[in-house]
């Protein structure tokens, strides 16, 4: 059963509740806290990204720096940057942008957009804020002489050795896969194999996939996510953090020691995220920096007015 986990409260007053589950795993993969159901599966959505980033190196993608590394992990702003090192890595293997297989979108980014949809510009594939894996995952089929249109299909080469390295890198046997919204297999983990995941990325020796991935990320913030967003906010707070959100209140992330953490809001509202994971890496040993205390009260505007916050229930991470 899920526990309350952050309010929003208006003008003094309670307005409402953000239920949900997490849990923090010690450097020794022990469960140091958990709130909730950290048991059951759920989808990771975007946080599963990394993982996936991790086998594509295993299969084969040879990107050219980190920020390549990072892009593949992204959920990006489809900001000028991301598209041209997403559109680097489709050059190199020859690959046109229509053989990407995720949806046509407009960028996350709001001032990209503006500038896309000013000049009448149209959703596009690249646009896609997961346009910088799928580019990644043709790099590989190419690579491998593999088939390019149904790379996205779960029994597909690729996603049999995607789905592999996850449940290597989790320790949690595969159950019943969905399809996230850019058209490739999501597989389902608990809170706790996914935290373990990403302490796996973090402790693994330098120079492997894991760690490059890890690196990569912490090296790269804005191009795992791009300006304002949470992932960049948090790394940028937090030296030698690694974290990813995913869509409907997933995060999931690990300190350098191997401190790891995940978060599942029920309702999938994503105001509650950033809050509850700046107050969780304080409750867990983070230094509360003035900057990490502004993310874990998040602004409730009345107008132009701040009237309210957004914050981890008191008490909550006994």
């Amino acid at each position: 059963m899920s526990v309350e986990l952050v309010e929003v409260v208006r003008s003094g007053f309670r307005e409402c509740v953000h239920r949900g589950s997490l849990v923090v795993l010690d450097p020794a993969g022990e469960t140091r806290m958990a709130l909730g159901e950290v048991n059951t599966p759920i989808y990771p959505r975007s946080a599963n990204k990394p993982l996936q980033a991790v086998a594509l190196l295993r299969a084969g993608f040879v990107p050219s720096d980190g920020r390549e590394v990072a892009v593949t992990a992204a959920s990006h702003g489809g900001e000028p940057e991301h598209l041209a090192v997403v559109q680097k890595i489709l050059a190199r293997s020859g690959i046109a942008e229509g053989r990407l297989l995720c949806p046509p979108d407009l960028p996350l980014d709001e001032t990209a957009r503006a500038r896309v949809l000013a000049t009448a510009g149209r959703p596009r594939r690249i646009f896609m804020n997961c346009s910088g894996k799928h580019a990644a995952m043709l790099a590989v089929c190419t690579a491998r002489d593999w088939p390019l249109d149904s790379y996205t299909d779960p029994v597909h080469p690729l996603q049999r050795e995607v789905l592999a390295t996850i449940a290597d890198l989790a320790g949690e046997d595969e159950s019943e896969l969905g399809i996230d919204g850019c058209g490739l297999p999501i597989v389902p983990l608990s809170l706790s194999a996914l935290a373990r995941a990403f302490a796996r990325l973090v402790a693994a020796e330098p120079g492997t996939p894991e760690r490059v991935v890890a690196d990569a990320i912490r090296d790269h913030p804005w191009m795992l996510s791009g300006t304002g967003r949470d992932d960049l906010l948090l790394m940028s707070a937090v030296p030698g953090l690694l974290c990813k959100s995913g869509a409907d209140g997933v995060h999931a992330g690990a300190l350098p020691d191997g401190t790891a953490f995940a978060i599942k809001i029920d309702d999938g509202h994503e105001r509650a995220r950033l809050p509850l994971t700046a107050a969780l890496l304080h409750r867990i040993g983070v230094e509360w920096t003035e900057e990490l205390a502004a993310l874990a009260s998040q602004p409730v505007l009345g107008g132009e007015v701040r009237v309210g916050t957004i914050r981890a229930v008191p008490g909550a991470l006994r």
